[in-house]
């Protein structure tokens, strides 16, 4: 465990130290978010945090490659290579669009390429386990093992990107992402010797390159992660997952535990931007726009139009993004009545919180437009008490 932690306090050591210079290097190149559109922000804000996120996964690496616990993960697999490679690639193709802006179809194919950058060199999906099923354990075809290795990834890069439209929320989100599943590969023991350690590292280091990309991303933010860095994360949660869930070979635990920890539990634990994704796409497909169209009309957006603080919105979309993470979890590592009893308990909390927050704001609003509806009728006189100013500004009434 203490390797771990040293690969997390390097990343989020580097990340914090290099931000401020990435921050410097957009500044100077103009690749800055001016307020406006569909963003929320109030000033120029700086968008090449992903060279810093990308040093600091760099330098989790290296530090690793010299640390006892990961000698198999280098010595027998070439999990670190394909990922770096991998990484380098969407981050090309992130840092283009941050700077110049690309085409979706440019960006979608930027993707597959990194993808299929982690699955050539044998990250790779292989084992799925089937409740119920004779074998239990099924062994993916080369060809399927491709493709939904694939598409996984993919699903993640865009899942992390779409998030990412508020202060630090992709950020805590993938980090508390990253500790959940961190928790789970550690203490559910269903990997390998062999691929726990590579699962466990790019954990560990997202965690750490998260926490320290906060300290400058937090609202209000002094710079932004960008597409180059949300593409980053995106792929390496990615991967991770790919690492733990093609690694299971023997579930333990209830049926449903077992089926939940091997196929769901990264959905879950990125419940959050996988709805708002599969929401989104529905959305802009029902009204006829273009999937990859920006809008205003992601869920955190909507936590801000009923009345949430920006600050506010972040915290509550943590805190969902925790309570499904870790009862996703949880199932594979405590009695299920538990879980479900803490479950329900923080759901109700939350709903309790959001709505209470939606309805007072509503009920404001409403006296506001109430108050500016009568205002004018209470005003008609013009006594000799009325201020003369009030006289000027008042626009007669049209009969």
């Amino acid at each position: 465990m203490v390797d771990y932690l040293v690969v997390t306090v390097v990343g989020f050591a580097t990340v914090a130290v290099l931000a401020p210079l990435a921050r410097w290097l957009a500044v100077k190149i103009g690749a800055v978010d001016q307020p406006g559109g569909r963003r929320v922000h109030t000033r120029p804000t700086a968008r090449l945090g992903g060279l810093a996120l990308f040093c600091g996964f760099l330098a989790a690496i290296g530090v690793a490659s010299r640390l006892e616990t990961f000698e198999p993960v280098f010595a027998t697999t070439s999990d670190p290579e394909a990922i770096v490679l991998a990484s380098v690639v969407i981050l090309v193709v992130g840092l283009i669009d941050d700077l110049r802006g690309v085409s979706a179809p440019v960006k979608l194919a930027g993707q597959v390429l990194a993808a299929g950058t982690l699955v050539l060199f044998g990250v790779i999906l292989r084992f799925v386990y089937i409740p119920g099923s004779p074998g239990s354990v099924v062994v993916l075809a080369t060809d399927l093992g491709v493709l939904f290795t694939v598409v996984a990834i993919v699903a993640m890069i865009n899942a992390v990107n779409l998030i990412d439209g508020l202060d630090g929320l992709a950020a805590g989100i993938v980090a508390i992402a990253s500790i959940a599943l961190f928790t789970y590969v550690q203490f559910a023991d269903l990997l390998t010797d062999a691929l726990a350690p590579s699962a466990l590292l790019i954990f560990a280091a997202l965690a750490g390159m998260c926490l320290g990309f906060l300290v400058h991303n937090s609202h209000p933010a002094s710079i932004f992660m960008g597409d180059s860095g949300a593409m980053l994360l995106g792929l390496l949660m990615g991967a991770a997952g790919v690492l733990a869930i093609g690694g299971t070979l023997q579930p333990a635990g209830s049926d449903f535990a077992a089926f939940s920890i091997p196929v769901l539990v990264p959905v879950l634990v990125l419940a959050v931007p996988f709805l708002d994704t599969i929401w989104t796409i529905l959305r802009r497909i029902r009204s006829g726009r273009a999937v990859f169209s920006p809008d205003k009309k992601h869920l955190h957006h909507r936590l801000i139009e009923i009345g949430h603080s920006h600050r506010r919105a972040v915290l509550i979309m943590y805190y969902w993004s925790a309570l499904l993470a870790f009862g996703a979890v949880g199932v594979g590592l405590f009695p299920l009545p538990l879980v479900v009893g803490v479950l329900a308990a923080g759901v109700g909390l939350a709903v309790a919180v959001t709505v209470t927050r939606s309805v007072v704001t509503r009920s404001w609003r409403r006296g506001r437009r109430d108050d500016a509806l009568a205002t004018p009728a209470s005003t008609q006189g013009s006594g000799p008490d009325e201020d003369a100013s009030d006289q000027r500004k008042r626009v007669p009434r049209r009969l």
